[in-house]
């Protein structure tokens, strides 16, 4: 009588193919898109609208007794939204290529082989979205499916579950 060998169990940090990323090659379009930069535009929103809460608690905290909101001027607001933006979007992509919004839209944004991108490419993008946000509606007229950003840096937002 000849014993059946035992499974061997898997590796500590082996992941499950169910809970595994997997990306698609199907080019996101601009609806998905879209709502993926709304998603994260409100996130940019809330983390300034933190920022300013917490400056307006440190202000208070260092001087109680002659205490006034901050003045939020045009050129403080452009300049806080633009940093924010940017230092969002390009960490997201650096690390992972995915951003809140682009979590809940099943979007990835990879280079032109289908890999991560590089961490410059990342911060490239992140101005020139930022900067240059119309780009995006280009989806609509290129066949492939590419936002001026994606031609210039050669990059593709694809499906990823």
């Amino acid at each position: 009588m000849t014993a059946e060998p035992k499974p061997r169990p898997a590796e500590p940090h082996a992941v499950h193919r169910a809970h595994a990323v997997q990306d698609r090659d199907k080019t996101a379009g601009i609806v998905s898109r879209g709502i993926a930069a709304f998603l994260d535009l409100l996130i940019v929103w809330m983390i300034l609208g933190a920022c300013y809460a917490g400056l307006s608690l440190l202000k208070f905290a260092l001087t109680v007794s002659e205490f006034h909101f901050l003045h939020v001027d045009i050129l403080f607001t452009t300049t806080g939204f633009v940093a924010t933006s940017v230092l969002y979007l390009a960490a997201c992509w650096g690390v992972s290529g995915r951003t809140p919004g682009s979590v809940v839209m099943g979007l990835r944004v990879v280079d032109s082989t289908g890999g991560r991108v590089r961490p410059l490419v990342a911060v490239l993008r992140a101005v020139l979205c930022t900067v240059f946000a119309i780009g995006l509606v280009w989806v609509v007229v290129d066949s492939r499916r590419r936002s001026v950003a994606d031609i210039l840096l050669r990059t593709r937002v694809v499906y990823s579950r």
